[in-house]
């Protein structure tokens, strides 16, 4: 089973909500916990520890300038423009490579072979009974964060349960993310910024056919908007955190408020119960 949480924006609270979920379902049984957000990941700042690190690459076409005769083959089959013939030489743009290998197979000289070029890493860890987290980075300038969300999800393969903590916004990378979940958890905050990119992000999932619920944070109290759109979707309102001091300090030196206020862990438990229900799943 795995349960993506996200959300349309950043800074809405979509990591305290994986991070302290992920916590409580950790002291009923195995759980897994993966860092989506590879452009910026953080999960590792509340769960800290040392794991074993594997670098991601991609392969791109490398030219033997020896072999070449600049027929034009290999730009006339490329797609994505990563690969273009001039007259004295051949052009390669690995940002703009999707490792397809047709380039290489449309060479009638075999001048074009595939080098590996790094572009992340992925690193296991597990930082506490009963808890897997598994962290992807992009390394700084790539381009290829849709690939090293793969390889997080594959190293989750076959784990009972899973939680992923997905990147802010509506592009490939969420998508990617959602692929596969059997539930979303949509966090949000009571702002118009809140309300706007929750609509899309809405959109998106109910594109996909998952199922879904929101978690209000920072809730000021004035969330009728909110309430209002979740009324008018048929989406359930999960969770409303406050917009409190305490928690707010808790959360930004790196704890977990579940972890110090038992009355949040109770309701932590609750909301896991109710998505794990959701899911499909049966509870502890």
């Amino acid at each position: 089973m795995r349960i993506v949480v996200a959300s349309g924006k950043g800074g809405t609270g979509k990591t305290l909500v994986a991070a302290n979920l992920a916590f409580v379902l950790s002291q009923k049984g195995a759980i897994t916990l993966e860092d989506c957000d590879v452009e910026e990941p953080n999960l590792h700042l509340y769960f800290p520890s040392s794991g074993e690190a594997e670098v991601v690459a991609i392969r791109v076409p490398r030219v033997d300038k020896s072999v070449c005769t600049l027929c034009g083959k290999c730009g006339e089959v490329c797609r994505y423009g990563a690969i273009t013939a001039l007259k004295d030489r051949v052009l390669i743009f690995p940002d703009l490579c999707h490792s397809c290998g047709g380039c290489a197979l449309a060479c009638p000289t075999l001048a074009i072979e595939e080098v590996e070029r790094p572009v992340g890493v992925v690193e296991v860890s597990f930082p506490e009974p009963g808890l897997k987290l598994i962290s992807g980075r992009l390394n700084e300038g790539e381009v290829q964060t849709v690939t090293v969300i793969r390889e997080v999800k594959k190293r989750a393969e076959g784990d009972p349960l899973v939680i992923a903590d997905a990147p802010p916004g509506t592009s490939c990378p969420l998508v990617e993310t959602l692929e596969g979940c059997d539930y979303c958890v949509l966090v949000t905050e009571p702002t118009p910024f809140g309300l706007h990119d929750l609509t899309l992000a809405a959109e998106v999932v109910r594109i996909m056919g998952i199922p879904a619920g929101i978690v209000i944070n920072k809730n000021d109290g004035k969330d009728r908007e909110i309430v209002d759109f979740a009324e008018a979707h048929s989406l359930p309102v999960l969770m409303s955190i406050p917009l409190d001091r305490e928690i707010a300090r808790v959360h930004n030196r790196g704890s977990l408020f579940c972890r110090e206020f038992p009355e949040w862990n109770s309701r932590f438990i609750d909301l896991s119960n109710t998505l794990i229900r959701s899911a499909g799943g049966k509870t502890a």
